[in-house]
């Protein structure tokens, strides 16, 4: 991977944290300043100590370089042997990931996200089961006292899990699933206008046999919702019906678990999943009685799913083989050359394979961000986790993305499992 990182990459950031982190969000804002060779942005994380020390809530800094001339081209002098990073001839000495903010959990964090309304909320996805909400301006860069301290805690659920989303279109509204085989709904303003403390849920749906993975609020209809299970079944829930135990729509979606579900944000009737049996599942909510196409190209289970927040068509998938793919749906079906096809199926755009250990999480930045004098965030930053401790932070090439596309082969991206 060393001698084609900057060939592959625009950006490569690797990061070493103290501890494993199963969660990686950006948040919504990025600064620019125009002093500085290099845009600020912000990632939520947690932390996954196995009690062998105290377990924090996150918030960290992100510089991530500008590239203002042509003389910021990269080449294989801006690669860092020892960091595994890329440096433009800007790029500031500064560490790159900066922890800011430190909030005490009770246990590892699951998941963590913020919510889409009020950035500043955020909500995690506990050991226990429990849901903690915390409320950021609350609380100091630093715990001041060893007492776990979340704003409103979100009870229903008896074991752990790691499904967890807020609504984007029903402000306050919060999904999470667990081992226990529910999926509990809450109102967290409801709690925030008790005075905090402890919430029951609004709702508790019981409709799988098995672990609940995942779910996803769909992206414009607030009452519509998707879960997906160790059951191997897909369920499309409706908030309105009064049938707690009994899903709108539901298909045996999968050979194996599924663990991760997402809505498409731009087409209301489009679905993913991911699943142990190395697929990927596209879906169209009017015929679910059969998949649309299948992913096909990791060498072992699904674990995350992603959509580009700027490409309609794009998302990403994280899995158990160490690679993060990048996959174009509006590439399906174009003429490859027979060279071509052992690359992978023509949507399929991109493999990051700098994780030496399982991610944990992938997420995209919001981007793109024009910061003036033709420097920008392209809108193609993703973040990645992996339970080695490392965080990644990366872009893939131009090249790749815009215009003609070059072929990325999978050998180049081989990292020793030493």
């Amino acid at each position: 991977m060393e001698e084609n990182a900057p060939y592959l990459y625009d950006t490569l950031i690797t990061h070493a944290l103290d501890w494993p982190t199963l969660t990686c969000e950006w948040f919504p804002d990025t600064e620019c300043p125009p002093d500085k060779p290099y845009s600020i942005s912000r990632l939520l994380l947690g932390t996954h100590t196995s009690r062998q020390s105290k377990d924090y809530l996150q918030i960290a800094t992100v510089h991530i370089p500008k590239r203002i001339s042509p003389s910021d081209a990269l080449s294989r002098e801006n690669y860092d042997d020892e960091s595994g990073e890329l440096h433009t001839t800007s790029s500031s000495a500064a560490p790159r990931v900066q922890v800011t903010q430190r909030m005490l959990h009770d246990g590892e964090v699951n998941r963590a996200r913020y919510m889409p309304h009020n950035p500043n909320i955020l909500a995690t996805k506990s050991v226990s089961g429990r849901v903690f909400v915390y409320d950021r301006t609350k609380h100091p860069s630093e715990p001041d006292s060893d007492v776990v301290k979340p704003d409103v805690t979100l009870n229903g659920q008896t074991m752990e899990g790691y499904g967890l989303g807020w609504s984007k279109c029903w402000e306050g509204h919060i999904l999470s699933s667990g081992e226990d085989t529910t999926v509990c709904h809450w109102d967290v303003q409801a709690g925030y206008s008790k005075g905090g403390g402890g919430v029951e849920p609004v709702d508790v749906f019981r409709g799988h046999g098995s672990v609940v993975g995942d779910v996803s609020w769909h992206a414009t209809h607030q009452n519509v919702f998707a879960s997906v299970g160790d059951d191997k079944q897909l369920f499309i829930w409706d908030t309105r019906d009064p049938a707690r135990t009994k899903p709108k729509q539901r298909v045996m979606a999968h050979d194996r678990e599924i663990l991760a579900v997402s809505f498409c944000p731009s087409n209301e009737n489009l679905i993913l999943t991911g699943s142990s049996d190395k697929t990927i599942g596209i879906w169209d909510t009017r015929t679910l009685s059969h998949r649309l196409h299948s992913l096909e190209s990791h060498r072992d289970e699904v674990l995350q799913l992603a959509w580009s927040p700027t490409s309609p068509t794009v998302l990403a998938s994280a899995s158990s083989d160490r690679r993060i793919h990048i996959w174009d749906l509006a590439k399906i079906g174009e003429e490859q050359t027979p060279d071509d096809a052992e690359d992978g199926p023509p949507e399929l755009m991109f493999i990051h394979g700098g994780h030496t250990g399982r991610p944990t999480d992938v997420c995209w930045c919001p981007g793109p961000v024009d910061v003036g004098k033709g420097a920008e965030l392209s809108g193609w930053e993703v973040a990645s986790a992996a339970e080695d401790n490392v965080l990644m932070v990366w872009s893939a090439s131009a090249n790749i993305w815009a215009g003609e596309a070059k072929v990325v082969e999978e050998e180049e991206l081989e990292v020793d499992d030493d």
